[in-house]
């Protein structure tokens, strides 16, 4: 059995900012990681002389941000693409209404300052909410106090129930009342025509990371830990494991003894999401050139409602869209082609039958990575904001656990990652690192 100082789970943003911090302050450190690569759910895709990134796209606010200093140290071409949490304008946005006409500016900005006036009201709605309340039944309340028609605030909330699907990939009765409470963002978002994955892989760098050890139980003793590996088994005096909340709660990967009740209960309450992009590629562009996002309005985007153009970013013309809650957990078993056509029938609905079919297609499938169970973690009902802190708490002094899940601030972003691998190896060391020394 091989002893070390400490051994990091998961060779995601989280896993290499602890590994790579660990060991710059001279401790012997294994990252021992499941897949055939680094980066955990930041996965760039490159083929045909194209990048796609199926995992995590976009730095969501680069004011005072961690992350872009590191790309930046890095050499990480950053191309600007701004969505604000599913903003209502502030970019340019084609929107069509129910009878899949496009609205006017006049009609399209009273939209936007109807979300606005819904939202000013959502904060108290939110602040008197109750424990068990969901997102739903704050919407419902902000709604009500405006006092509008029934078609004027149908229009809303289809808005907030296609903002909870696309911020968190959950259906907005699922969603904790205060499970947009960090669903803010500072400054522009960026995103990485040369791949997001370029980050981990550089933190990676010097790292002793073992590929396809996929761990299977974490024992945590009053002397340190012994993990378990399908390749044999480590010690070690501590342990960081950054695995996904989905992995956690899976019945292959065991941490022995049980978590204690103040980590298990607020482990509990959160949720891996279903939320998958889909890519399509044409040979020509068939949309407008003055917009970054088309949007549509009514019964026919239950489903698909969103696509941003990333034409710019691609260099040939390419839209994004989302499978998001119900829309992924009702298409996981379609093909790419059944999705594709599914989309088509919605884009053909605004743009007429002439449009093309798709050249390229592509789908992510996290909701089937054995290593993932989704892509990210929202709060179920129940919930609560520090629970995401909580379940950093440290165990044993000996086990810490770290990943996106585990930061309060801004989780379900690499910046969570990032700040959340930092803060475990500040814990394992028993001091202050600063982050920058991550990148100098």
């Amino acid at each position: 059995m091989e002893h070390l100082d400490v051994i990091v789970v998961g060779a995601g943003v989280s896993g290499v900012t602890a590994a790579r911090l660990l060991s710059k302050a001279g401790k012997r450190v294994v990252v021992l990681e499941a897949r055939d690569r680094v980066g955990g759910r930041l996965h760039s895709v490159r083929a045909d002389g194209r990048t796609t990134d199926m995992g995590g796209s976009w730095i969501h606010g680069t004011t005072d941000s961690a992350v872009a200093a590191a790309a930046e140290a890095f050499g990480m071409r950053a191309v600007e693409f701004t969505v604000g949490s599913y903003q209502p304008d502030s970019r340019p946005i084609a929107y069509y209404g129910p009878d899949g006409s496009r609205l006017g500016a006049a009609a399209a900005q009273r939209f936007a300052d109807d979300i606005r006036a819904v939202d000013e009201s959502l904060l108290q709605a939110v602040a008197d909410s109750q424990p068990d309340d969901s997102y739903r039944d704050v919407t419902e309340v902000a709604l009500a106090a405006q006092g509008w028609d029934a078609e004027r605030t149908q229009r809303v909330r289809e808005f907030l129930e296609h903002r909870s699907e696309e911020q968190y990939g959950a259906w907005i009765e699922d969603l904790a009342a205060h499970g947009l409470d960090d669903d803010t963002v500072d400054g522009d978002e960026v995103v990485f025509p040369d791949g997001y994955d370029v980050l981990p892989r550089r933190l990676a760098e010097g790292l002793d990371v073992r590929l396809e050890h996929a761990v299977s139980r974490v024992h945590w003793h009053e002397r340190g830990v012994t993990v378990t590996t399908d390749r044999g088994e480590f010690a070690a005096a501590a342990a960081v494991v950054t695995v996904p909340v989905g992995v956690l709660q899976s019945d292959d990967f065991e941490i022995d003894p049980p978590l204690p009740a103040e980590v298990a209960r607020p482990l509990s309450r959160l949720r891996m999401n279903a939320f998958e992009k889909v890519f399509l590629r044409f040979t020509s562009k068939f949309w407008e050139d003055d917009v970054y996002a088309v949007r549509q309005q009514g019964p026919e985007s239950v489903w698909w409602h969103s696509w941003y153009d990333l034409t710019a970013l691609h260099g040939e013309p390419t839209l994004l869209t989302f499978a998001a809650g119900p829309a992924a957990v009702e298409t996981r078993t379609w093909t790419d082609e059944q999705i594709a056509e599914s989309v088509m029938v919605q884009l053909r609905r605004l743009y007429g039958d002439g449009i093309p079919d798709p050249s390229h297609i592509a789908v992510s499938r996290w909701q089937d990575d054995p290593w993932a169970h989704g892509a990210y973690a929202y709060m179920m009902r129940g919930s609560v904001t520090e629970d995401h802190d909580a379940i950093a708490t440290p165990i044993g002094g000996v086990l810490h656990l770290a990943g996106e899940a585990t930061w309060t601030d801004d989780p379900a972003t690499v910046t969570a990652a990032m700040h959340s691998g930092h803060r475990a190896a500040e814990r394992v060391l028993g001091r202050e690192i600063p982050i920058y020394a991550l990148w100098q």
